[in-house]
């Protein structure tokens, strides 16, 4: 019943309230007879907007009853979920998704709300990268997934990266969104690619590290500082990508736009253009491996530059969202480990964003890991996840990760 997953971040609640039966307790001081208490009750309802669409309903209602056993393991209350009691109500209509539900159980339930349940489910958007990158590749999978396995339907849209996500989020185009760390702090803070603070989203979750990747295919370029004076890609022109080449060249003492000849290129451009011979070198700020790369390493034999760690300590002393990193020879099939630098990719929402959906989000993505099919769900890590301090966590995600034991700082 993978349907049935859905809606726990409801259901743990709806435990409690749904079905309430006659009150009746047994009591007595000590050496005395136990005596009931004869009083009244009523009953405790859920209800449901009109609009709200039959399906989503129906999906809610059946994932109370079909996980009586697990709620009842989680709230006394889930022992009192009966159907038949559920189905009782005369003084209001029942929404047409639970009635679905009940008459499916053979249950009649005494009228229909009229009209009810034809309200659309908006399916959120979520902005990934370009269609060669590890954000769209991942967020796909992450997509179909969390929409398999929740009422929450994602659809992966590809997209210009981090600075361009964070600008749709803002408009609207997109209610979640993959960033790279450093960009959503300059977001965040109204700094280098934005002119003003962008404060209108909060953070789901961390998923993994992106690699600083500096590919070439000349056997020349061996460090950094012997891209000075080569045709390199920095990535789109403004972009985290482009920023991200500006920090690793100013370490080595390298101006992006005097010591080089900067190429704008996207990532699948960058490796035409270096299979073509008409860069020298590209920088790719993804995580590893990314499509472009290797595709690129099975038409060619491809090098990564390394950067040393003088040069890695210097960077991090001055741009602390840096993390040392390590791309192991394995993953293009080099002669050797790669040594690096990385940020964290991070996947944000707009802070109106259903704190349902964001907790349906983090519940498809990490509560069955083995079932995500691409490489870099082995990556996934609570502790990871909750790692962020540099902007606050979302109500959904708050919610998610302290069902997890772990305190994340909220909107």
């Amino acid at each position: 019943m993978t349907m049935k997953k859905k809606l726990f971040a409801f259901v743990m609640a709806a435990a409690m309230i749904l079905s309430l039966a006659a009150c009746g307790s047994s009591g007595g001081g000590k050496g005395a007879a136990a005596v009931d208490t004869a009083t009244v009750a009523v009953g405790a309802v859920i209800i449901a907007r009109d609009d709200i669409p039959e399906d989503d309903i129906y999906a809610f209602t059946s994932a109370i009853f079909e996980n009586k056993d697990a709620i009842s393991e989680q709230h006394d209350k889930g022992k009192e979920l009966d159907l038949d009691f559920a189905s009782s109500v005369t003084s209001v209509p029942y929404h047409p998704g639970a009635a679905k539900y009940f008459s499916e159980k053979g249950k009649t339930v005494a009228s229909v709300k009229d009209g009810a349940g034809a309200g659309a489910s908006r399916a959120l958007s979520f902005g990934t990268g370009s269609d060669t990158g590890t954000y769209y590749a991942f967020g796909g999978v992450l997509s179909s997934y969390v929409s398999s396995n929740t009422s929450t339907a994602v659809t992966a849209l590809t997209s210009g990266g981090s600075k361009a996500n964070i600008e749709d989020l803002a408009a609207d185009n997109v209610q979640l969104a993959f960033v790279q760390s450093d960009v959503m702090s300059y977001a965040y803070n109204g700094e280098r690619l934005f002119d003003s603070a962008v404060t209108g989203f909060s953070v789901v979750a961390a998923l993994y590290m992106e690699q600083v990747q500096i590919v070439t295919l000349n056997p020349d370029i061996k460090t950094v500082a012997d891209l000075k004076g080569k045709s390199v890609s920095v990535g789109d022109q403004g972009s985290g990508v482009y920023f991200n080449a500006v920090d690793v060249l100013a370490a080595y003492d390298l101006d992006v736009e005097k010591d080089i000849k900067p190429q704008y290129l996207s990532f699948g451009d960058s490796a035409e253009n270096l299979q073509d011979g008409k860069i020298d070198a590209a920088f790719v700020v993804a995580g590893a491996p990314t499509v472009a790369v290797t595709d690129l390493a099975s038409a060619r034999e491809i090098s990564l530059v390394s950067l040393d760690q003088e040069h890695i300590d210097a960077l991090i002393a001055s741009s602390p969202y840096y993390s040392a990193n390590t791309i192991s020879a394995e993953t293009y099939n080099l002669a050797e480990d790669t040594t690096t630098v990385a940020v964290g990719a991070v996947v944000i929402a707009r802070n109106d964003v259903s704190e349902a959906d964001v907790y349906n989000f983090l519940y498809g993505t990490f509560e069955d890991i083995a079932n995500l099919s691409h490489g870099k769900a082995a990556e996934l890590d609570l502790d990871f996840a909750a790692s962020v301090t540099a902007v606050p966590y979302h109500p959904g995600a708050v919610a998610y990760f302290a069902d997890k034991g772990i305190t994340v700082p909220g909107k």
